[in-house]
């Protein structure tokens, strides 16, 4: 083609030279005739064989043209038809037009053409209507990577299944780290003989040893308490999968003694290196230690928190040196701050109101002023006698704030005690823990992932019957300087009293104690009685609330309100709590519709059903015992639906009992 277009352009150059010709041969014909004859001829000829090359130099180029444009057509036909990707043209309703025949062997059909996108997956339709320019899919065992032209309505589709399995494999090999502690081993064997001992160690380290070889696990153990276990991401699927079993199984050895054996496991997981995933895996062992044990927590480098096991209510195991440690180290820090600003969570219940008047003791014991964030407008009709008794003592009601009056007193200097949970999200003000350098947590619910930012001191006993009975024991190593009065040591033990349910669930022998402590500070049972007493209109709607109950798996209580009527968060409560008083009811859940448009759901079991997981799933949480959970967006149906199903699962997982 080069030598053409530069045959072409000499061309044009002999034109120019013939066109002087002439001119000069006018010239010459006008001097010399003959002269001029001879050159007459000559460029005659010269411009005949011009005429003819400029000719032959056309015919070579249009024959040249017409080659290149069929070759060109044939690729364009052979990359159209033969190449090894997908195009797929589609009309206004979705279905297939036109596909070169690499899409063929990706259908049962021997052709795609009048069929629905849909046929060769779900995933396209809707990736076309959001807008996607490139999306991923799977047909059969291939994945493709998709690029879409909407305004042509045409899709190319690249075969990534090469590249998809080898980025699986790669994400398969990943290292995960799990750090393994057994919960209660010194409280199980320090009453044991040496030979039982032995005996329960080689068990567990054979059953262990076992669990890692069957699953291709490395472990070794680094004290008598602890193992480290080194694993695959691919790996950590399958023991998922499995529910980690292991945990059932080492809780089954050693019955005769009468608390079983029970493991936590942290793990860590992500494309990090090793020192962070072990952070990782301790900080997950410290999550699921703080959930009260019997569980395993994994953390991930991005997501939530994912939990498995915690199918036993955990075992007391807090001791008098630990309550006296944590008091020493809130009365020093108490003594370090200009005041004492305490919050409880919103809506605050008996358990709330009476740990946040025990802290204020405390406060006011070391001689620092102290103040109970407190929104009257806030109030559940549960508390509102035990409310309008503390309006009654002057002396007490004056330290009772507003939430803006108390975000004024609070600087960097002032400490700040959450009580009776550990959420900033619940917390009566959340602006106040901003505000303040130093933060004190007590809570006696299981640690969920959401937690207060940098705490100074964390107090948190998911064995204590509630926060209440926490404080109780906090207050018996203060100084003496502030005497209990009645109405605070009655509103502490009011506390207690309806969180265990009267003495009858999550009662130890540390809930004893602690009640007897206050009563002998003059703490009123028959005034705690009047606390909790009820309007007929409350119980007339509680009273339908259960009516509507249906059993679920034989032994789960829920009961679904009529859509359009709204229960508050306490009615659902009590709900839940009569349902599982009735006789066959391990657990039961309580639905509705709330002031706030979302849909609240209560749930309550004897122990051995752990509703706290189930809340987690819904995005709620609790106790292993007691939890609740609200929803956005749904409908009450739904609600229903989606707890059934999360029921399912979790019976699916367990094993029989």
């Amino acid at each position: 083609m080069a030598e053409l277009q530069k045959k072409s352009r000499f061309s044009s150059h002999l034109w120019i030279i013939y066109l002087l010709s002439i001119i000069l041969l006018a010239v010459i014909w006008y001097f010399q005739w003959v002269l001029g004859l001879i050159m007459t001829v000559l460029l005659a000829v010269s411009f005949y064989y011009s005429i003819r090359t400029e000719r032959t130099l056309q015919s070579e180029a249009e024959r040249y043209i017409t080659t290149l444009s069929h070759r060109i057509k044939k690729v364009g036909e052979e990359a159209l038809l033969e190449m090894p990707f997908g195009i797929i043209l589609y009309n206004e309703e979705y279905k297939i037009e036109w596909t070169n025949p690499y899409m063929n062997k990706f259908s049962e059909d021997e052709n795609l053409v009048g069929s629905s996108l849909n046929d060769l997956s779900e995933d396209i339709i809707p990736m076309i209507k959001e807008n996607n320019e490139e999306f991923w899919f799977s047909v059969n065992d291939y994945k493709f990577m998709t690029t879409v032209r909407k305004d042509e309505r045409l899709l190319y589709l690249f075969d990534r299944t090469a590249q998809s399995e080898l980025q699986q494999l790669y994400r398969n090999d990943q290292t995960v780290l799990a750090i393994i502690f057994l919960d209660n081993y010194e409280e199980i064997t320090q009453n044991m003989d040496d030979t039982h001992k032995s005996q329960l160690n080689s068990e567990v380290t054979a059953r262990l040893n076992e669990w890692s070889k069957k699953h291709g696990l490395y472990l070794k153990r680094t004290s008598q308490e602890r193992f480290l276990a080194v694993g695959t991401e691919e790996i950590l699927r399958k023991l998922e999968d499995n529910k980690f079993d292991i945990l059932d199984e080492i809780r089954g050895l050693d019955m005769e003694q009468g608390n079983p054996v029970t493991l936590s496991i942290g793990v860590g997981s992500g494309e990090l290196g090793l020192p962070a995933l072990g952070e990782l895996a301790q900080s997950s062992l410290d999550l699921a230690l703080g959930r009260g044990g019997d569980q395993v927590a994994i953390k991930g480098e991005h997501g939530k928190v994912r939990f498995y096991g915690g199918k036993t209510n955990p075992m007391e195991k807090r001791t008098r040196v630990r309550a006296r440690v944590i008091s020493h180290a809130l009365r020093d820090l108490v003594r370090a701050s200009d005041n004492v600003i305490i919050m409880g969570h919103k809506s605050p219940d008996m358990d709330s109101i009476g740990a946040a008047i025990g802290i204020l003791n405390i406060a006011q014991s070391n001689e620092v002023d102290g103040y109970i964030v407190f929104d009257e407008d806030d109030v559940d009709t549960g508390v509102y006698r035990l409310v309008e008794a503390i309006k009654g003592d002057e002396e007490l009601w004056q330290y009772f704030i507003p939430p803006d009056e108390a975000e004024e007193l609070t600087d960097s200097r002032s400490l700040v005690v959450i009580v009776d949970t550990h959420k900033p999200s619940m917390v009566a003000e959340d602006r106040i823990l901003k505000l303040s350098d130093h933060k004190v947590v007590i809570d006696h619910h299981r640690r969920s992932e959401e937690f207060v930012e940098n705490p100074t001191l964390v107090y948190m006993e998911p064995y204590a019957s509630s926060t209440a009975e926490l404080v109780t024991e906090l207050l018996e190593y203060q100084p003496k300087t502030k005497k209990l009065k009645m109405l605070e040591a009655t509103a502490l033990l009011s506390g207690i009293i309806v969180d265990t349910k009267s003495f009858t669930l999550r009662t130890g022998s540390r809930t004893f104690d602690a009640a007897s402590y206050l009563r002998s500070k003059g703490a009123d049972t028959v005034l705690v009685q009047r606390f909790m007493k009820e309007d007929l209109d409350i119980y007339i709607k509680r009273s339908r609330l259960i009516e509507r109950t249906e059993i679920f798996h034989d032994n789960i209580a829920i009961s679904a309100a009529e859509s359009g009527i709204t229960y508050g968060p306490v009615i659902l409560a009590q709900a839940a709590d009569t349902l599982l008083t009735m006789s066959g009811v391990r657990a039961s859940f309580v639905i509705s519709e709330r002031e706030d448009g979302r849909i609240g759901i209560s749930a309550r079991s004897l122990g051995d059903i752990n509703v706290q997981i189930i809340m987690e799933k819904m995005n709620g949480g609790g106790h292993l015992t007691n939890a609740a959970t609200q929803i956005e967006d749904t409908t009450i149906s739904d609600a229903e639906k989606l707890l059934k199903d999360i029921l399912t699962e979790y019976f699916e997982g367990r094993e029989e009992e």
